[in-house]
């Protein structure tokens, strides 16, 4: 299971100097990848957790995290669809797929926040058909040459958008969700699926499962399906519904755990931890705590 780390664009931490100092110790210990993920804004009286209060928007950070370093893999987790066209989508990815030599990876979910839906004029249903459809006008958008697209939600006239990503095709997409049937989508569809923050140890093993059989009902190779996992870390005290919460070494077992469920990719997700991603946690020992959880949870040290 391959290793990698929630980038700081949440709340106390989400500062310059702190997104450069962790992309940069990050790909220096070993760590596969960096991932960001999006929330635009709070409705007024929306109960909502603190960690969603002030995020950075990930692509910005991400090209940021491509600028200053040159292996670490670069992924959102997610992009709500319906919130932005499929063609200026595909534009901002296509551009920091060439930027960053071909390190970004795409993942997309439907959305759930009604003041986001009202306030991007976008309407998420009915998800699976509109989910299919950008997808296809992604791939439209991203063939090296001519490309179109005709659908009930999304068109893409014969068309050519350059320049191209440099991974063919595009970064692979993996898509978010819990139902079955959005777990079967990614299987069918995508590069592999994407966990929420909120989903337990069954739920990933379960989803796992549901992934790959659909991968091979379609005629996939099931073992080629990626299963990312963000998996929110918390250290210090031990939670038993966290996982990946108290010492490091609790925290490294409950990282295995995740391994035996399936997942092929865990990235280690301080942004929860609202010492950390909290919007009224002090900068400086905000950074501090990141800091020791990235340097404490870096691949291979033990």
């Amino acid at each position: 299971m391959l290793i990698s780390f929630g980038l700081p664009v949440s709340g106390a931490w989400a500062r310059p100097e702190t997104l450069t100092r962790i992309a940069q110790r990050a790909e220096a210990g070993g760590y596969h990848g960096l991932w960001a993920f999006q929330r635009l804004l709070i409705g007024r009286g929306q109960e909502i957790a603190p960690i969603y209060h002030s995020v950075l928007d990930p692509m910005v950070a991400l090209t940021w995290a491509a600028a200053i370093t040159t292996r670490i893999r670069l992924g959102v987790s997610v992009i709500n669809l319906p919130y932005v066209a499929p063609a200026y989508l595909a534009k901002q990815v296509g551009s920091l797929d060439v930027l960053s030599g071909g390190r970004f990876d795409l993942g997309l979910g439907t959305g759930w926040s009604e003041p986001e839906f009202v306030a991007t004029g976008s309407d998420p249903n009915p998800r699976g058909p509109r989910t299919e459809e950008y997808l296809a006008a992604l791939a439209a958008h991203f063939s090296q040459g001519e490309g179109e697209f005709e659908g009930r939600f999304y068109r893409v006239p014969p068309s050519r958008m350059a320049p191209a990503p440099v991974q063919p095709g595009g970064p692979p997409v993996l898509l978010g969700g819990g139902a079955e049937v959005a777990l079967r989508r990614a299987g069918r569809l995508a590069a592999g699926w994407v966990s929420s923050s909120r989903a337990s140890l069954p739920e990933i093993a379960r989803g796992a499962k549901i992934v790959r059989e659909a991968a091979e009902k379609a005629g996939r190779d099931p073992g080629a399906v990626r299963i990312v996992v963000r998996g929110v870390v918390q250290a210090g005290e031990r939670d038993e519904a966290i996982p990946l919460s108290g010492s490091w070494e609790q925290i490294r077992e409950g990282a295995q755990r995740y391994a035996e469920a399936g997942a092929t990719e865990l990235f280690y997700e301080p942004n929860w931890d609202p010492r950390i991603g909290g919007p009224d946690a002090d900068p400086a020992t905000a950074a501090a705590l990141g800091e020791e959880v990235l340097t404490a949870l870096a691949p291979g040290r033990s």
